[in-house]
């Protein structure tokens, strides 16, 4: 039986349309884009040698270890060729305190741009981790491409672990960032005593001196440095002779999750008082 609508009752409402759940994470993938271009106008596009200093300046560091290190040894620790053992201990390094430095000046940076309600404290962070994170992957690429194109390094490259070391290092960068974020935007003082602190890094995450060659008890309480672990894996990539035992990704990536949730957790409570200064 066929039923008809009253004519004196009022239509229906048209149906809503479910809101669909993809949205915010658009708009803040596109909050995080229009960050990144931001970003890179703001650090490299002010002057024309913007991008081009970006490779320079772990290049220039690169040959100065070199012609240091060549001018008083015959033969790096390993291998036979100074510059690609620089250059795996070097450009891992620079990928970590090159991202944790952008992220943690990441409040401080997008302070006014985070008085819009659509951007969030996790989009600055993010934007700046990519950006910095892309960058020193292709400066590493470049510097890499050039030295096994331009000597014999009697070297056999594995993306694998290569790869590995620049993700436990980028991921530690994100972390240490992170966490030192609310540390720079709430005491200004940190920022000046975190780099005093981490001065000795570059002697003691086995950049300069290959790990395995110093004397215990020394090593032991130098592999309580992540970044020790980050080179490590970097010089498996090149040497496929060198076992690198010491080497614990798990435990370098455990370091940099729990000073990312540190981080995190300390910007979600106070991220308004940060707002506030």
């Amino acid at each position: 039986m066929t039923t008809h609508p009253d004519p004196d009752q009022p239509p229906a409402p048209p149906a809503l349309r479910p809101v669909k759940a993809h949205l915010p994470r658009a708009a803040s993938l596109r909050t995080i884009a229009a960050l990144i271009l931001r970003e890179m106008a703001a650090t490299y596009g002010r002057s024309p040698g913007g991008y081009v200093w970006a490779v320079l300046e772990p290049a220039l560091g690169l040959a100065l270890l070199v012609l240091i290190f060549s001018a008083g040894f015959r033969t790096p620790p390993l291998g036979t060729n100074f510059a690609i053992f620089y250059a795996s201990g070097l450009l891992p390094f620079y990928m970590f305190t090159m991202t944790s430095m952008k992220v943690q000046q990441a409040i401080n940076y997008s302070k006014q741009l985070l008085s819009y309600p659509r951007v969030t404290f996790m989009d600055a962070l993010l934007a700046r981790f990519i950006l910095s994170v892309l960058t020193q992957m292709v400066v590493g690429m470049l510097l890499f491409t050039f030295i096994l194109a331009l000597f014999d390094t009697r070297t056999v490259l594995r993306i694998g672990p290569l790869l590995n070391a620049y993700a436990m290092a980028a991921a530690l960068g994100f972390g240490v960032g992170a966490l030192n974020c609310v540390l720079v935007s709430r005491h200004a003082i940190w920022n000046t005593v975190w780099s005093v602190i981490t001065r000795p890094l570059l002697l003691i995450s086995g950049v300069i001196f290959l790990h395995d060659r110093i004397p215990e008890p020394y090593r032991g309480w130098l592999e309580w440095n992540p970044l020790v672990h980050v080179v490590g894996e970097a010089r498996r990539a090149f040497y496929y002779s060198y076992v690198g035992a010491y080497v614990d990704p798990v435990f370098t990536y455990g370091v940099a999750l729990s000073c990312a949730v540190a981080g995190l957790l300390m910007l979600r409570s106070y991220y308004r008082d940060l707002m506030e200064r």
